[in-house]
């Protein structure tokens, strides 16, 4: 199955709307997520764009952490219950060891770099597993009392997997769904983590499970077939744990019509022409990312520089504008990353830049996110190369981005979610440096004709499957899986 193409979910997106009505049940929908975002404000990421438009039209509950830290000494626990409109919000305080032992230890520390691939960068050993599962507790008791019994809960990400195995074993008897934002890694991987069974077991509460690719779905289906010896019932169900549930593919998109609005901004507009101006004699390379490991962010720098050193045309004429947006500043993986992506376009810089040309432009600051489309619109290339990654919705962004008379060529690593669906992208093996590098060079020598044609079908493909389509598609699901136990 990992080698399969992306394919739509079986739910037919013509009974959508019969889903949606299904699955609310005549009741509210319920969103629970580790951060909230308020529905009345412009949202950035697809969750709060896909679940704001769902609670702001039906009305219902959105659920999770504050944000805030509780007074010191106290406990985790002080509910806050506001009205956004026609939503709930609901938010929790947590105590500081609560948060570094759930948020920043076991989510952060084991969960992250696991799920990535990148055990050596776990910390099986630092206590933090009791501290995951005591604030996923907490969670439930929180929000049963809340809760209706037609409500439709929908749970998100790695932080609350055992939330519903907690709320199951208060007695909660509602359907839920639980969607995973970030990859899933192959079975072997998965068993480095000490509690991978229990972790595992917990989604089976769920009557749906969501994974952002085909490839995710197989290393679910394998690892609990050879783990628990799992039972396959058809129609994406399957039976372990004495339990059964439905698992299957939901790859997150983007608001097409809000980002196309953003690119008619005038922070935009400024942004493209600024840039269109200052690099007119330049082919312009653009890459933008969260400053972390899984990114590939050095991989595509000694890539670039390879690019330069084997094709010298490229001297004095492309340039890489690389944004790299802060995140988790103080852990040493991260500040670790920052030091080698310095001392990378530093060097590059040194050994080819010129008095008036410098090859690569760090960016370690978050930049406006109404300046993205027009970053996007002046770049010929994208380079949006991380070493894993669930979906990336920076290369969905980059196509919607681009002219349709004159667009820009998208290089995707193979190694994200994004590239089961967007297929006429140029695939990359980040690791390979010398064959990023020659991929690069055509992007950068593709004639008009093959970009146009590329971009009509990415495009085509990005709108289809946008976050709209995501949500539907997954209340749909949860309306019609087949109820767990």
């Amino acid at each position: 199955m990992s080698g399969e193409r992306f394919a739509t979910p079986k739910a037919p997106l013509g009974t959508a709307a019969r889903g949606l009505k299904a699955a609310a049940g005549g009741g509210r929908l319920v969103v629970v997520s580790n951060r909230l975002a308020d529905p009345r404000k412009p949202a950035a990421g697809g969750l709060a764009v896909a679940v704001g438009e769902a609670l702001a039209t039906s009305g219902g509950l959105w659920f999770g952490w504050s944000g805030k830290t509780a007074d010191d000494g106290a406990p985790s626990g002080h509910l806050q219950v506001q009205h956004a409109g026609k939503v709930t919000l609901a938010t929790l305080d947590l105590s500081r060891d609560d948060l570094a032992a759930y948020y920043d230890g076991y989510s952060n520390r084991v969960l992250w770099p696991v799920f990535h691939y990148r055990l050596d960068l776990a910390q099986f050993d630092d206590g933090h597993f009791e501290g995951y599962q005591r604030v996923n507790r907490l969670f439930a008791q929180k929000l049963l009392p809340l809760l209706r019994a037609d409500d439709v809960i929908w749970v998100h990400d790695y932080h609350l997997i055992p939330l519903a195995a907690e709320l199951r074993a208060l007695g909660c008897e509602q359907r839920i769904g639980f969607f995973l934002h970030i990859p899933l890694p192959p079975p072997l991987i998965l068993a480095a983590i000490p509690a991978h069974e229990w972790l595992i077991r917990s989604l089976f509460a769920y009557d749906l499970v969501g994974l952002q690719s085909q490839a995710d779905v197989a290393h679910f289906t394998r690892y609990v077939q050879d783990e628990a010896g799992a039972e396959d019932l058809g129609r994406d169900h399957l039976r372990a744990f004495s339990r059964q549930v439905c698992v299957r593919a939901f790859p997150i998109g983007i608001d097409v019509e809000e980002f196309s609005a953003l690119a008619d901004t005038a922070e935009s507009i400024d942004t493209r022409d600024t840039l269109r101006e200052q690099y007119a004699k330049r082919q312009l390379l653009v890459g933008v990312d969260r400053l972390d490991y899984s990114k590939g962010i050095p991989q595509r720098l000694r890539a670039f520089g390879r690019l330069l050193a084997n094709y010298p045309e490229n001297r004095n004429s492309a340039t890489l504008i690389q944004v790299a947006t802060p995140t988790r500043e103080g852990v040493g993986a991260y500040d670790d990353i920052r030091t080698q992506l310095e001392l990378l376009a530093g060097r590059i810089n040194g050994d080819y830049g010129e008095l008036d040309w410098m090859p690569v432009r760090y960016i370690h600051r978050t930049l406006a996110r109404k300046r993205l489309p027009g970053l996007y619109r002046a770049g010929r290339v994208a380079l949006v190369t991380p070493l894993r990654d669930g979906m990336n919705l920076v290369a969905k962004e980059y196509v919607a981005a681009q002219d349709p008379a004159d667009p820009g060529v998208l290089v995707l690593s193979r190694f994200t979610g994004a590239a089961e669906q967007l297929r006429e992208a140029l695939l990359v093996n980040p690791y390979d440096t010398g064959g990023t590098a020659e991929m690069i060079q055509r992007a950068l020598r593709m004639s008009h004709q093959e970009r146009v044609e590329r971009h009509r079908a990415l495009m085509q493909r990005v709108r289809e499957f946008d976050v709209h389509w995501w949500r539907k598609a997954f209340l749909t699901a949860l309306a019609e899986a087949q109820r767990a136990g």
